[in-house]
């Protein structure tokens, strides 16, 4: 019997290997805590992780297109009202150029609320000549270099559940309250657009589209429905095993279980292996779900794969998200675009050009070049046109921020500026301006492609 076909439990994860979880030294302690976390509402409902799933359905048909987006590790420090503004609103202003580029609707999906805990390549680390166990998020532990702050925490899943439900109760606040309102593009248009070399371009867009909403309103005699609110989905990496299973729910009127911790959870490419465990948990749960792809995934490993994860080819349930690196993509994504057409398997494909391109700057910090973003998500364009198939969204990692984490872009950051605002405890995400240019290029694709 495979392994889609075995019995399922939330738990059955728990005799298989699993990689990347935090060796805790008191786990009475983190019993106790999972316990009280299984005990708390749920973060989001079931009907909302349906309605996504048919959403992405239709973005693997064409109809529509998808943007994750938000911060490679959220921090609990940066759970305040100002920092998931900004995020929202570049997100939504990303969204509208895409909008206006693609002519069709746009899936919000931010990689918030939730995104608290990190996969890294080694256990340990050395912090000035101490060895110390690695950083792993503020699920796990904490950054500071010191043993107590390093050691995991199981408390600090509880206090995760807390910051990931003040996020989400904020920005349903604020979408619900008309922060999104087309009529008021004042609300989320971020400071920083009079100094940006996208300005002119971003500002004439938006002027187009109030435009547009106003003469259709004037001919109705009536306001546009739905043009105050939009609809908005989140997603983090399941990494966290235990954290994941205690939010798990069989809930009434509908069969099966749900991960009702977020709406869209993804494996990371370190666990995707078939027989580990966070397949096993993956494949039990009725959310659509997302696995990172790339050069450690050969066709027959990817063909296993869905086959665990999505056995009955079921729109809207797999998202196959590609990283590969701006010099790699060529030689390694047509091999999989061509693996899951023979299968006729029914997918959606997101490019993520972010984690294939992070490197070391001879100054040692963490960083990525616009340029090799830039270059990668072009080629991803092009390679599925080539191909016979279709690339249904974009998965960046992003800030509201004003930081200088990525070099390049229309201000043209190098090495050297990297010190003026480097916050990221973890990976180099793009700044407020580099991610509008960037959405800027996507629209300009896929206009190219609605011609």
């Amino acid at each position: 019997m495979v392994a889609s076909r075995r019995q399922w439990a939330p738990d059955s994860w728990s005799g298989l290997s699993a990689l990347q979880q935090p060796d805790y030294p008191d786990r009475p302690v983190l019993q106790h805590a999972l316990s009280e976390l299984s005990k708390l509402p749920p973060l989001v409902t079931s009907w909302e992780v349906v309605a996504l799933k048919e959403q992405l359905a239709r973005a693997a048909a064409g109809q529509c297109f998808v943007l994750q987006g938000g911060d490679c590790a959220e921090r609990f420090a940066d759970c305040s009202s100002q920092r998931i503004a900004n995020q929202l609103k570049i997100l939504i202003q990303m969204s509208l150029v895409l909008v206006q580029g693609a002519r069709k609707p746009v899936v919000r999906i931010g990689r918030f609320a939730g995104q608290y805990a990190k996969p890294r390549s080694a256990d340990y680390e050395d912090v000035q000549g101490v060895r110390l166990p690695s950083y792993r998020g503020d699920l796990i532990n904490r950054p500071e270099p010191t043993l107590e702050a390093r050691t995991p925490d199981p408390n600090l899943l509880l206090r995760g559940y807390e910051r990931a439900a003040l996020t989400l109760n904020f920005i349903r606040a604020l979408v619900k309250g008309g922060f999104a309102d087309l009529h008021h593009p004042e609300y989320w248009d971020l400071d920083w657009t009079q100094h940006s070399p996208q300005a002119e371009v971003y500002h004439n867009l938006l002027r187009s589209i109030t435009d547009s909403l106003r003469f259709m309103e004037n001919i109705l005699g009536s306001p546009a429905g739905g043009s105050d609110r939009i609809d908005f989905y989140t997603s983090h990496e399941a990494l966290h095993l235990g954290y994941e299973q205690a939010q798990t729910r069989q809930v009434p009127h509908r069969t099966g279980w749900y991960n009702l911790s977020t709406h869209f959870p993804w494996i990371g490419i370190r666990t995707i292996a078939p027989d580990g465990a966070h397949v096993e948990y993956m494949r039990g749960i009725d959310n659509p779900i997302g696995m990172k792809v790339g050069q450690a995934t050969p066709p027959d490993m990817l063909l296993k794969l869905m086959d665990i994860l999505d056995p009955d080819n079921e729109p809207g349930r797999l998202t196959l998200i590609h990283r590969f690196g701006a010099e790699k993509i060529a030689a390694g994504l047509p091999p999989l675009l061509e693996a899951v057409r023979a299968a006729g398997r029914r997918v959606l494909w997101i490019c993520d050009p972010m984690h294939g391109n992070t490197k070391s700057t001879s100054n040692g910090y963490k960083t990525r070049d616009f340029g090799e973003i830039e270059s990668e998500l072009s080629q991803a364009f092009e390679i599925h046109e080539r191909n016979g198939s279709h690339l249904g969204g974009v998965h960046i990692e992003l800030t509201g921020e004003n930081v200088t984490e990525c070099t390049g872009g229309a201000r043209g950051l190098n090495e050297d500026d990297l010190h003026r605002a480097y916050e990221t405890e973890v990976d180099p995400r793009l700044n407020y301006e580099q991610s509008l240019e960037l959405a800027l290029l996507v629209a300009g694709k896929l206009r190219a492609e609605s011609r």
